[in-house]
This record gives C-alpha cells, sequence and structure tokens, in this order.
C-alpha cells in the first residue's frame, strides 16, 4: 500500500473532560470545568468531549453533563460531544442539545461486560436504537461508535483485529455515522497501528474519525504519529494527559494534548491549536487538581526559543506561574466516592 500524502492539518478533540476527570478520585467543580471549556476553546479547541450522560451514583465526577453541554453549546463552532453507554444516555444528549455522541463498543467480550455490562453485540444493537431514536426525533445529532480495547485487552489478553474490523463494519451497517478505534488500557505498539488503523481507514474509508491513545507504556505520540502515517487526522487527547482505565493495572492515562499538538505542529501540520494558551489552562488545571496524577513532558521545559515566532516564556509556566489571582482562589477539587462503574473508550 503506498502512503498517502503528508497531512497538512490535524484535528484534536479534548476529551479530559470526561475521560479524563471520570478516573480521579475527586470531583472538579462545575465552576473549574465552564472555565476549562472557555479557555480550551479561545486555545483554538473546536471539538471537546464535555462528560458523559451516567447516573451520577456511579460517576459523580460527571453529574453537571448537562450544564456542561448547555454552556459549551454556546460557543459558536464547537463540536459538543458526550459519551453514552447506552439508548437512555443518548435519548438525554438528544434532549440537551449535544452536537455528537460516542457509544463505546469494546472488542473484548471480557472488558465490555466489566464495563457496560453488555457484549459487544448487545452494544450494537444499542447502537440501533440510538439511531432511531436520533431520527425519530429528527435531531441532527451525530454518532459516533468508538471500537475500544482494539489492541488488547487486561482483562481477555489478546483481542483479534478480525474481531476489531467485523465490530467496526458491523458499526457502520448499524446506522453509525462515523467510527472510531481506542488503545484503551495502553496495549498498542506503533507497526500494530499501522496495519489496523490502515486496514479501518480502507474499510470505514470517510466515515473513520478519531484515534484513541493511551499513554500507559509511553507510546501515546509515538502510536498517533503512526496513524498519521496511514492517514488518520483526527485524535483524541486530554490535557496533562490525565485518564486512564480501571481495568488496566499502572495505566497513566491519556495522551496529553499540549504534547500532541506540539509534535504536530513542530511536524508542520496545523491543529488550530495556540500552545502557550494550552500550557497556561494546563498550569490551572494543575492547580485546580493539587496532587492528582498528571503527565506530558512539554510542560516541563515549555516551547523551544527556535519554535516560532510565538514562541514565548509563556509556553514555560509552572503549576502558579502567569495565573490570574481569581484562578488561584477557586475552590478545590473535592473527594468523590468511589464509582461502582466507569466508561472508557
Amino acid at each position: 500500500m503506498s502512503s498517502p500524502s503528508p497531512a497538512r492539518r490535524a484535528h484534536i478533540r479534548e476529551v479530559g473532560l470526561r475521560d479524563g476527570l471520570q478516573s480521579l478520585p475527586v470531583v472538579l467543580p462545575t465552576a473549574h470545568k465552564l472555565a476549562w471549556i472557555g479557555a480550551a476553546y479561545d486555545a483554538g479547541q473546536r471539538a471537546i468531549e464535555v462528560g458523559s450522560y451516567v447516573p451520577a451514583r456511579l460517576l459523580p465526577q460527571l453529574a453537571d453533563t448537562a450544564e456542561l453541554v448547555a454552556h459549551a453549546r454556546t460557543l459558536p463552532g464547537l463540536t459538543v460531544s458526550v459519551l453514552v453507554p447506552n439508548l437512555k444516555g443518548a435519548e438525554r444528549a438528544i434532549e440537551t442539545g449535544a452536537d455528537a455522541v460516542v457509544l463505546p463498543i469494546s472488542a473484548s467480550h471480557a472488558h465490555s461486560l466489566a464495563n457496560v455490562r453488555r457484549t459487544p453485540d448487545e452494544m450494537v444493537a444499542q447502537l440501533r436504537a440510538i439511531v432511531a431514536a436520533r431520527d425519530a426525533a429528527g435531531s441532527a445529532m451525530r454518532i459516533e461508535a468508538g471500537i475500544g480495547t482494539a489492541f488488547g485487552c487486561t482483562l481477555q489478553g489478546a483481542v483479534p483485529e478480525a474481531e476489531v474490523l467485523r465490530l467496526l463494519r458491523a458499526a457502520l451497517d448499524a446506522g453509525a455515522d462515523s467510527v472510531s478505534l481506542a488503545d484503551t488500557v495502553g496495549y498498542a505498539a506503533p507497526a500494530a497501528v499501522r496495519r489496523l488503523f490502515a486496514a479501518a481507514l480502507d474499510l470505514a474509508g470517510e466515515r473513520f474519525s478519531y484515534a484513541h491513545f493511551h499513554d500507559t507504556r509511553g507510546l501515546g505520540l509515538a502510536n498517533a504519529l503512526a496513524a498519521l502515517d496511514v492517514g488518520v487526522t483526527r485524535f483524541d487527547a486530554s490535557l496533562a494527559g490525565i485518564g486512564g482505565c480501571p481495568h488496566a493495572p499502572g495505566a497513566s492515562g491519556n495522551a496529553s494534548t499540549e504534547d500532541l499538538a506540539y509534535m504536530l505542529a513542530a511536524m508542520g501540520i496545523d491543529t488550530g491549536l495556540d500552545l502557550p494558551a494550552l500550557l497556561a489552562l494546563r498550569a490551572r488545571i494543575a492547580h485546580w487538581l493539587d496532587g492528582q496524577p498528571l503527565h506530558g513532558t512539554l510542560w516541563r521545559a515549555g516551547l523551544p526559543r527556535t519554535f516560532g515566532a510565538d514562541a514565548t516564556d509563556a509556553g514555560s509556566t509552572d503549576v502558579a506561574g502567569g495565573l490570574p489571582s481569581a484562578a488561584l482562589a477557586t475552590p478545590a477539587a473535592v473527594t468523590a466516592p468511589s464509582a461502582a462503574a466507569s466508561l472508557h473508550s
């Protein structure tokens, strides 16, 4: 297969407000989340997954999703998405006007049962029901099927590529507007990424959307680059690399938004993101989540002085440096009760 032409532009969807915060044992105040959305938008983010419609007793970290959707919808040009585990969650997304939903379909039978208490094929049936509900409501909401544990599973072990592609095809046949692939537990490596994403692109064509990588074993950016090499131009990432999966012991979170944006920019690929602004927002998040595990590397050294006309000392802002006093005075996150269930793409 010939290599695709190098991308000139790539898109990063911020998932820290959902996939990041749901994995932390604290509840970030809604005011902080609203500030996060606004600052990310000002930094150029035009796709943000703001939360998930799940029962608050299971994930109190995401209990304010409807309020976040309402606020995010006021920002022109922003695609507001939420993750939903079932038809009921999708109906809430339709009611609140989310632009898009992501339905997690794990390619691992064991992980699917542990994560959403349904088999992969039962999740495909949920997808059909969601498509029917969306169409009956006359909604323009887009439906994305996120095929998770695409490179293996801590519960089941190996996940055959053929099963991943079967579910990808089933999701498309069930009416998904788009499909994506996720390395939920951080098992992926570049050679496997190139092989599976090339096959997924051949199968889905323009209906393929996002690549979602975790940096559990330090390969998040390498895997993103491998996917880029075969033609993927849309990526999920989380500011400060927060997040992870409870079914992946030692998981260290998602690919870092700021590190991924820097790598792409250094390659001459436009993401529309303002890196100094992202780093300043990361510093605020680090203050809000004081004591919680954060990741990434760009924040440590900042942008190099050779990095374009906009590379300034703002890139090396530390946790408190450069923050307005109002940001430092806002209440800290509060401890959340342990979630009985979680959702992971």
